[in-house]
């Protein structure tokens, strides 16, 4: 005759106090000499304060009995016991989770209240939130379950966007893809470096004005980037090529930068720049960044003086998704595994084509139809969304 099954009740017992060693031990030792089946754990520490949350089964014959032992543990530890009893989870048909990035330096109880409300407002429940800056809250992740699979990420983002204003907000799948990113490539001017080099060739030639004009226009997507770059270039007829050593030598990089290709160099990435600029500075960065590609527009030169062409193929904006395919495929790396990241119009179809796109600090057309954007600070904040913490990159970058 079978033995008859004893039904468990499922007890959460939740223990604060100040953290010290031994608690984690201690508890479940009580539990493991109980007999009583551990179903879930989950422990944190915040400015040494614990909280350690265990999911047990109770027979209620034996419940008092393991209760109150836990109780005297928890008296004599100067821990705080709360028990609760709660039914099984329901896992919800077609749920998924989603990872919150929050970062600002003006982060701050109302910013995180702004972007709770929101998430609440489209079904959203935080699971989860860790920070991931050191010293201060500047930067925060949210582990998010949202109901059903139709939920639109971007549409999300516009709306904890127009919530949290001065806030950056990125909205992410959580699946194993976001934290095994293997490719990311960057555009150079304005991106990765603080400085659109045909506007300082331009001005060294003295045609600054008329290039500066055509150069907003076609960043802006209001002119063919191809034509304006043959019009742009052609101004240019007859500048010396000492010039562009020049400029090679001392091209100023956008905060972040170093950080951002040292640590991705240190978790074994593949970096990239892909410009609709030139490549003698693209080249440059390659070298004095350490990318392993550098793909950008190559000025004709001709008795030491540009002749004001540029050679082909031609980086169009259309190119730079190709490029960035190419090198996936030749790493053999998934392109949902790959990063781009870029600020002009120019920049959109390589940023869709990854499975990540950044728009950094970029122009509203962008911002709108990347995948996530970041406004303030410097490239090293596009560590947070692989989530990385502060302290990783301390480890990782101890040159910072």
């Amino acid at each position: 005759m079978s033995a008859a099954v004893v039904s468990l009740d499922r007890v959460l017992i939740t223990a604060t106090g100040r953290d010290q060693r031994g608690i984690t031990a201690e508890l479940t030792g009580v539990i493991t000499a109980e007999g009583a089946p551990l179903l879930d754990v989950e422990q944190v520490v915040v400015h040494g304060q614990l909280t350690l949350c265990l999911l047990i089964g109770l027979a209620p014959a034996r419940r008092a009995r393991v209760l109150g032992a836990l109780g005297a543990v928890a008296a004599r530890m100067g821990l705080d016991l709360a028990v609760r009893d709660v039914q099984p989870d329901d896992p919800g048909a077609g749920a998924q989770q989603l990872a919150v990035t929050v970062f600002g330096d003006g982060l701050d109880a109302d910013g995180l209240h702004r972007v709770a409300r929101v998430l609440s407002s489209h079904g959203g429940n935080i699971e989860r939130v860790h920070r991931l800056s050191d010293t201060d809250l500047s930067a925060l992740e949210l582990i998010v379950s949202v109901p059903g699979d139709g939920l639109d990420g971007r549409e999300l983002r516009q709306h904890l966007l127009a919530e949290a204003g001065h806030l950056d907000v990125a909205v992410q799948r959580e699946r194993l893809s976001r934290r095994a990113k293997r490719l990311v490539a960057m555009d150079m001017d304005s991106t990765l470096i603080q400085m659109e080099v045909i506007d300082e060739l331009a001005r060294r030639h003295g045609v600054g004005e008329q290039v500066a004009e055509l150069t907003a226009r076609a960043m802006a997507g209001e002119l063919d980037f191809e034509q304006s770059l043959r019009a742009r270039v052609g101004l240019l007829a007859g500048l010396p090529c000492h010039h562009l050593d020049e400029i090679a030598a001392n091209l100023p990089l956008t905060p972040g930068a170093a950080q951002l290709v040292r640590v991705l160099a240190c978790l074994g990435y593949r970096t990239a720049v892909i410009s609709g600029g030139f490549q003698f500075a693209a080249q440059a960065l390659k070298q004095r960044l350490g990318l392993d590609y550098a793909y950008a527009n190559t000025l004709e030169r001709a008795g030491g003086t540009l002749t004001g062409r540029v050679l082909e193929p031609i980086v169009t904006p259309q190119r730079k998704a190709d490029l960035l395919d190419g090198i996936a495929q030749a790493e053999r790396i998934d392109l949902d595994q790959t990063i781009a990241i870029g600020d002009g119009a120019n920049d959109l179809p390589m940023l869709q084509r990854a499975g990540l796109g950044i728009a950094f600090h970029a122009k509203p057309k962008l911002q709108a139809a990347a995948h996530t954007a970041i406004s303030h600070g410097g490239l090293e904040r596009v560590l947070y969304l692989l989530g990385l913490r502060a302290r990783d990159l301390a480890e990782l970058d101890p040159a910072e």
